[in-house]
């Protein structure tokens, strides 16, 4: 493996400090911070030098699986081009959120099965770490055996606890809204989507114990567990108990907050940031705002990869946030929630996930090189 050193005179290291130095990769570790230079050598000029970016949440690899409603590609190929959007954006360990849903289609099981297969075989090919993080809809009871013995396995590196029944039996069958989008993504006709709805909605007294089980094994085989979009305080008091500390996407203040005096990460979206507000309108938080009143520790790309490097910025520039404790929201905080305790920092024996980016103080910043474990996973002409 290539020997290298880094020299930035904007460093950031695992203590918030920023400094002028070199920094030392060998074998995939961080050899050393501040010492004589060896190997190749890259000289980084005034482009920060920080932890590679972790991402717990993305699903915008859809969108390559799926351009068009209908209209598919090959996962293999579809993963590769996802790879290559994520090292270009700083990102050098990333959980692919893959939805588990008791809808056939794109997010029923034949294609949740193939997806998790095309991930493990495609692993050695893919230069960011790239893990599978399983969106369980609660309701799809039918999976909990499978599921279970994912976990055993460990084969499953998140899982997240997912209820979108609700909301579309409410939007679907009590507004009256249309289909559509459904029946794109399923494949199904509108009666037998309904249909299907009325299915699921029967079996929702079963819920809670096959929650109280997935946590259980979840928490037994060391899997870090999430539930997401907690509508309430006592939803996230109720997942907390059973293991899920880590909240993806609270839905209010109140619920965040409750969180927070739990001791849970809470999670966010990066798009959230960058675009000033939620893509929900006024029924979504402002994750500025939630970062800056503490309520918010970890950002996450949710649809859109490159927002994930560029909200940290973002939050320095408007005040939201130090930088050094922005960066972390995409860093060192994550490693901590997803118990990735050798990665996220700029020290000696860390592995050596690191980002070099230059900010021109306006505008977006741009990804010049990002190594995973020592690799030069990706470099413009710029460094």
């Amino acid at each position: 493996m290539t020997t290298r050193t880094i020299a930035s005179r904007r460093v950031l290291l695992a203590d918030g400090q920023v400094v002028d130095t070199t920094v030392t990769v060998e074998d995939g570790r961080i050899a050393g911070i501040g010492a004589a230079s060896r190997g190749e050598e890259w000289d980084a000029g005034d482009a920060w030098l920080l932890p590679g970016i972790i991402d717990l949440h993305g699903d915008a690899f859809e969108r390559q699986m799926m351009p068009r409603p209908g209209v598919h590609f090959p996962t293999d190929l579809a993963l590769l081009d996802t790879d290559a959007q994520l090292v270009a954006n700083g990102i050098s360990t990333a959980y692919h959120g893959v939805t588990y849903s008791w809808e056939p289609g794109l997010r029923g099981r034949e294609s949740t099965v193939a997806l998790k297969s095309a991930i493990e075989a495609m692993r050695p090919r893919l230069a960011c770490d790239t893990r599978f993080h399983l969106r369980h809809e609660t309701h799809n009871l039918a999976a909990e055996d499978e599921v279970l013995g994912w976990l055993a396995e460990g084969s499953v590196d998140l899982l997240a606890f997912n209820d979108h029944s609700d909301m579309i039996l409410d939007r679907i069958l009590n507004q009256g809204r249309s289909t559509a989008t459904e029946t794109a993504r399923t494949g199904l006709s509108h009666d037998q989507f309904i249909a299907m709805l009325h299915r699921v909605a029967e079996g929702r007294p079963q819920v809670p114990a096959s929650v109280d089980r997935l946590a259980a094994a979840a928490v037994a085989h060391g899997v870090a567990l999430a539930s997401h979009d907690d509508m309430t305080p006592e939803m996230r008091r109720r997942y907390h108990a059973v293991g899920c500390r880590i909240a993806e996407f609270p839905m209010n203040t109140a619920t965040a907050e409750t969180a927070v005096s739990l001791g849970d990460p809470v999670i966010c979206g990066a798009p959230n940031v960058v675009r000033g507000g939620s893509h929900l309108g006024s029924a979504g938080i402002l994750a500025a705002r939630e970062v800056r009143e503490g309520r918010c520790t970890i950002l996450v790309s949710d649809y859109y990869y490159p927002a994930l490097v560029q909200a940290p910025f973002r939050l320095a520039r408007d005040g939201d946030a130090e930088f050094p404790e922005a960066w972390a929201l995409v860093s060192a905080n994550p490693a901590r929630a997803a118990g990735l305790d050798d990665r996220g920092a700029i020290a000696e024996g860390a592995r050596a996930d690191l980002a070099v980016v230059r900010d021109s103080g306006t505008g977006p910043v741009r990804v010049a090189a990002t190594l995973v474990d020592g690799r030069a996973a990706y470099r413009s002409a710029a460094v």
